[in-house]
């Protein structure tokens, strides 16, 4: 792809971080010969932290972890309570569990759902009613052409169908650009793409319209509702959705200074080290993923949850709620996991059913899971860009070490599916992702994963954050497969006999199969073939300005036509390879989005694909010519002619891309 130096280059490099940040693969569950407990007998606490130690010690030291913090609870108890490595570094500060406040991300969520669903218990909301009975008139979702209303329930089960934006919004380096709740809400709109209630597709904008509509029900900003009725109740003194900014007016509050100096510093490892990064300002749309916390508050979180909303005698919720928090909604298919009111479940070794939720930033990536035949709960949250696969394998590989089952034969691969193997080889698209514009563009590009069948009967799935390998459960038919390490199950819907979209193994989003004119490799021969063609445009125009060289006069000026579209589509290679080095880091495109460069890169795209259109509209007068003597050669008729259905090609997929809308950014 280096070699074509244009539009693909960009997409694939500028994203392809994002993609392993917000979607991280776990690695495998490591087989291990310990016997296990019985389910109700609880870990020793010096076994459990010697084997965390050891855990967070390979992790941070294989994937250079600045500083990672930990809580693990049992049967009403801390079991373990601890921080890892640094905070800062200048001063170096180290981590400790009871002070340094890490970036939680989307575990943020589930206050956010306690808060809707105490509104449920209390009569004043229904999930089955439509969100826009509860918000304010200028946050209200208008039916764009669909039937059915998102409702309260849509949002806890992330199926509002609406597409998922991020770029140049979600995240705010600059406090100043921190808008309120309701600005956000209403600027940063996201188009609905499917019917409400139809397929699963993550969605922080419904999380942050759930939080607004409690607010407007109540009468009270967010945050305070949070302190007020879970994070004050609870004791959880350093858990907040403030952040450390200036007072402004306007906006909520600041975070206390007292917590503000022991809010853990982000890092991106280089080559050069670590490099801290700017804070993180998620303040507008806090509902979905602005807390901020210590393992000491979310061991005590983790000890109401497992209570069913109540610690030292303090009741955050009924037993209504505590119902919701422990019962599936409705999977998205069989054998894909559930969201339970706004809780993800996520498979554990063992057969065990564990819930919880992820949360990533840019930089901070946690995980709390709760286990509740074991009684367990677990939370790990590291501050740095690479800390993704420790914080998603923690919970998992506790449970593998003290109650999984001993190790057993490896899934095995079926010879069945050799002969199925066009039922699901292909590439599939997620459905989170932007639909439209620049942003649509370049989610084609990184949201894509492949699907082949490997000779020993398993399919391999591979995307921009790796390659996973999966056997058969069952007749092939039925589309079902289980991982390597045997927890998680991947599961395609079939129809006619033929694979239509699979689910991620989260359950939080879909992967729908696409035709070759929707992938990249479409994009990237029409990109070879646009680059080779231009070159030869302007080659050509070279050779006829050094011997005499008849045409009529339309010829000439379809000449100035293609020769400038040439032009345009080389500028725009040009810019976006000039961009592309600025991709590594993936904060800096987040924040800088969208970059001038692309938007100019954008523009000149648009105006080649524009007299791409009006050049085919020319051919017939291109081939007429003048009189015989003043007239080009069949051969350069045809050269003409192949160029510009070659430019108006890679214009039309360019335009369905969403990749000639500069003003989309």
């Amino acid at each position: 792809m280096r070699a074509v130096g244009g539009l693909v280059l960009t997409g694939v490099v500028l994203l392809a971080s994002l993609a392993r940040a917000q979607a991280p693969t776990a690695p495998p569950v490591p087989a291990v010969a310990a016997t296990p407990l019985a389910a109700g007998a609880p870990m020793a606490p010096a076994q459990l932290e010697a084997f965390v130690d050891g855990v967070v010690a390979q992790a941070m030291a294989a994937d250079h972890i600045a500083g990672a913090t930990v809580s693990v609870v049992q049967d009403g108890q801390v079991a373990l309570k601890k921080g890892y490595g640094f905070a800062d570094l200048a001063p170096y500060r180290p981590v400790d569990a009871d002070r340094t406040l890490f970036r939680i991300g989307s575990i943020s969520k589930i206050f956010t759902w306690i808060l809707v669903l105490r509104e449920v218990e209390a009569g004043h909301m229904r999930l089955d009613a439509p969100i826009n009975l509860y918000l304010p008139e200028a946050l209200r979702i208008a039916d764009q052409g669909f039937k059915r209303p998102v409702r309260v329930r849509d949002l806890m089960n992330h199926t509002p169908g609406f597409e998922d934006r991020a770029l140049g919004q979600i995240f705010e380096r600059d406090y100043g650009r921190v808008r309120p709740l309701e600005a956000y809400l209403r600027q940063e709109r996201p188009a609905r793409v499917r019917e409400a209630g139809t397929l699963v597709s993550y969605s922080n904008y419904g999380a942050g319209l759930a939080g607004e509509a409690v607010a407007e029900i109540t009468g009270k900003p967010f945050e305070t509702l949070v302190e007020t009725f879970v994070t004050g109740p609870l004791g959880l003194t350093r858990t907040s959705f403030r952040e450390p900014r200036p007072l402004r007016s306007g906006m909520p509050a600041p975070l206390a200074p007292s917590l503000a100096a022991d809010v853990s510093d982000a890092y991106r490892w280089t080559a050069e080290g670590w490099r801290r990064r700017p804070f993180e300002y998620i303040g507008q749309i806090a509902p979905a993923g602005a807390a901020s916390s210590t393992a000491g508050d979310m061991a005590r979180f983790m000890l109401m949850l497992l209570g069913n909303g109540t610690l030292d005698g303090v009741a955050v919720y009924g037993p209504a709620t505590a119902t919701a928090f422990s019962t599936p909604q409705g999977a998205p298919a069989p054998g894909v996991p559930a969201f339970r009111h706004g809780l993800m479940e996520e498979p554990q070794p063992g057969g065990l059913m564990g819930v919880g939720h992820e949360g990533d930033t840019l930089s901070f990536h946690s995980n709390m899971v709760l286990v509740p035949a074991l009684n367990l709960g677990v939370f790990v949250s590291t501050n740095t860009d690479t800390g993704a696969p420790l914080a998603a394998a923690l919970a998992r590989r506790i449970v593998q070490r003290f109650y999984g089952p001993p190790p057993g034969a490896p899934p095995r691969g079926s010879t069945a599916l050799l002969d199925d193997r066009a039922a699901f080889e292909g590439v599939y698209l997620t459905d989170r992702r932007a639909y439209h514009g620049l942003e649509g563009f370049i989610d084609r590009l990184i949201g894509a994963q492949t699907v082949k069948v490997t000779q020993d009967g398993r399919l391999i799935v591979a995307g921009p954050n790796g390659a996973r390998r999966w056997s058969p459960v069952g007749p092939t038919a039925q589309g079902r497969f289980v991982s390597d390490d045997g927890v998680d199950h991947l599961v395609f819907q079939m129809a006619g006999g033929r694979a239509r979209r699979f689910f991620d193994p989260s359950g939080a989003m879909a992967f729908e199969r696409i035709g070759f004119l929707d992938q990249a490799g479409a994009l990237i021969v029409l990109t070879v073939l646009t680059f080779l063609a231009s070159l030869a445009a302007l080659g050509d125009l070279a050779s006829r300005a050094r011997r005499d060289f008849r045409e009529s006069s339309n010829q000439r000026q379809a000449s100035v036509m293609q020769t400038t579209q040439a032009i345009l589509w080389l500028a725009a290679f040009a810019l976006t390879a000039i961009w592309s080095p600025r991709t590594g880091d993936e904060a800096a495109v987040v924040y800088g989005w969208p970059p001038w460069l692309v938007i100019i890169a954008s523009t000149c795209a648009l105006a080649a694909g524009l007299m791409a259109v009006l050049s085919v509209t020319l051919l017939p007068l291109a081939w007429r010519g003048g009189r015989r003597l003043d007239s080009w050669t069949a051969s350069r008729k045809a050269r003409f002619s192949v160029t510009a259905l070659i430019f108006l090609c890679y214009a039309a997929l360019l335009a369905s891309w969403g990749a000639l809308e500069p003003w989309s950014g």
